[in-house]
């Protein structure tokens, strides 16, 4: 084993475990991918025989034409259904890699916990877009050159054999070095790749963040900096990928060199023969026959081809290996995770009753316990950073309770009620966070019914009523086009769409002028009426004033 083999084994193991879901279907081309390419031998000797009967004078036997044809339909037939079997695994290993992916950022809880390469959110869309259609080159290419690989160059060698001892030995001393010069550039071609892949996240990540902080930039002045720093990024992008494309050259050019040097020594060997130039290399008395001699002659290539298609696929899977490790790499970081699965259910049965028992901060600070009546309304107040937010996360099966325990209903906040508790929340968060659909979409969240009254309770329905196509506006992701006041008016009218009977609101009168805030209150106190239970987290002493009951965080209670 070579010094670089233990770090490309848990490359190769988790590259296995990514191929699992489209396994079936890649034995399945494999094997139509062996079949299509064995039928070649059969064409061959067909030719043969007809070049044979040329040379004698005779005509070529009717058999011949049709059996050739037959037989390549057969090859286009196999070819093809080798083709879509392996699309299909393609598009399956690819579809469940890019739903592993979200569906664990999915459930990882808020806050930035998120680490690893799926930091940012511009790592995440390249590795969950470009860096996994590279899948799709490896599967489609690697796995049936990998199966004619293993097949034809023995099949032809023994036919070879049969023949000639002198081919046989021309394709035994020429066939290996190929194989031995494919790993030498596959060593070099892993490292390449994993370094473009790199750099292309890195880039990534960079275009988010800058378009984050436009504004910022544009105000400092900072553009042509900026703009400097992507060229520098972009010229070191280009040179990756030049490096790339020169190891893949340079092998080609290698396996062609010797492959064209083992169909010459063939053909060099079949013409002195049959000229009688040359008396040794094949089993009878005297030279080689004409027919056997076009048949070597007409596999030749076919020995060479599989490994030079196995050497074009080995950058496809050092391209896959590399988003193996860094797909393996991020998943290694789990961070916490959210409660439940996501699923949609029916809502968890009894009272809208809340109570927090021996609650810690991600820092380890000690929460204060906490019980809620039905229907009562409660403020958190207290400090920034002391916890107002991670209770109500914790109420809502958000962050995972390192201490003590969660009661809802009455019964244990866990993995097995958090999906049922949540169908009976409405939940605002802090941050304002849109789906890439329109504001309908984003309101309705695939739930039936009217958005307006929540709009109208949430002091939103003007919001909607001045954008230039209404509930047909596609916001973005953080709400572009709308001020941070009205981008959090959407987000409460989203919690309180549907009538929900808890509503958990973070800092719901945050960015808003007294007038839009005293609107909010109000119609927040409307939506949680004498028998929802309401509970804020809030800096604003006016809303608190209007709660049933306030609760001090990180101070005295």
């Amino acid at each position: 084993m070579t010094a670089t083999e233990p770090e490309k084994a848990p490359a190769r193991a988790a590259l296995s475990r990514l191929m699992l879901p489209g396994a079936a279907s890649l034995r399945i081309a494999a094997a139509l991918s062996c079949g299509q390419a064995l039928l070649w031998p059969l064409q061959a000797g067909l030719v043969a025989l007809a070049f044979a009967q040329l040379l004698a004078g005779g005509g070529i036997s009717w058999l011949y034409v049709p059996g050739f044809l037959a037989l390549g339909l057969l090859r286009i037939g196999l070819g093809w259904a080798g083709e879509r079997a392996a699309e299909a695994a393609a598009l399956n290993v690819i579809a469940t890699a890019r739903a592993r992916i979200l569906a664990r950022e999915a459930r990882r809880a808020g806050h930035g916990a998120s680490g690893g390469a799926f930091a940012g959110a511009g790592a995440l869309a390249s590795l969950a877009g470009d860096k996994l259609e590279r899948l799709g080159a490896f599967t489609l290419r690697y796995a049936p050159a990998r199966a004619r690989m293993m097949v034809m160059p023995l099949v032809i060698l023994l036919i070879a054999l049969w023949f000639s001892w002198a081919v046989a030995l021309i394709f035994l001393i020429s066939g290996p070095l190929i194989p031995v010069f494919m790993a030498l550039v596959g060593m070099a071609a892993r490292d390449a790749s994993a370094a473009q892949l790199n750099q292309l996240g890195s880039m990534s990540e960079a275009l988010v963040e800058r378009l984050a902080a436009l504004a910022d930039i544009r105000l400092l002045g900072a553009s042509g900096r900026v703009a400097d720093d992507f060229a520098t990024g972009a010229e070191g992008l280009r040179k990756g990928s030049m490096k790339v494309l020169a190891i893949a050259f340079l092998s080609s050019t290698v396996l062609e060199l010797f492959s064209a040097i083992g169909v010459a020594m063939v053909a060099v060997w079949v013409g002195f023969s049959l000229l009688g130039q040359i008396g040794f290399g094949s089993w009878g008395e005297g030279q080689i026959s004409p027919a056997a001699g076009m048949f070597l002659l007409l596999l030749a290539p076919d020995f060479y081809q599989p490994m030079r298609d196995l050497a074009a696929a080995w950058h496809d899977r050092a391209d896959a290996e590399a988003v193996a490790a860094e797909l393996a790499l991020a998943e290694t970081d789990e961070g916490p995770a959210i409660m439940g699965q996501g699923a949609r259910v029916a809502p968890l049965p009894g009272p809208a009753t809340l109570s927090l028992r021996g609650g810690v901060t991600p820092q380890g600070a000690a929460l204060p316990d906490i019980g809620i009546r039905a229907g009562e309304k409660v403020a958190l107040v207290g400090p920034s950073g002391a916890g107002k937010t991670t209770i109500l996360r914790q109420l809502a099966g958000l962050d995972p309770i390192a201490l003590g325990e969660v009661l809802v209903a009455g019964q244990r906040l866990n993995d097995a009620t958090a999906d049922a508790w949540r169908a009976r929340i409405g939940w605002m968060p802090q941050a304002v966070h849109f789906t890439n659909e329109s504001l309908a979409a984003n309101l309705h969240l695939g739930r039936e019914g009217d958005p307006w009254p929540a709009l109208r309770l949430a002091a939103a329905d003007q919001v909607v009523a001045g954008l230039p196509d209404g509930l047909l506006t596609r916001p973005g992701e953080n709400g572009a086009g709308l001020s941070g006041g009205e981008a959090r008016r959407l987000t409460l009218a989203r919690a309180l769409f549907g009538a929900p009977d808890v509503i958990l609101a973070d800092e719901p009168t945050a960015d808003l002028d007294a007038e839009t805030a005293d609107a909010v209150t109000k119609g927040l106190l409307a939506a949680a009426g004498p028998h929802v239970t309401l509970v804020v987290a809030t800096h604003d002493a006016g809303l608190a004033a209007r709660m049933d009951r306030i609760i001090r965080i990180g101070g005295a209670a």
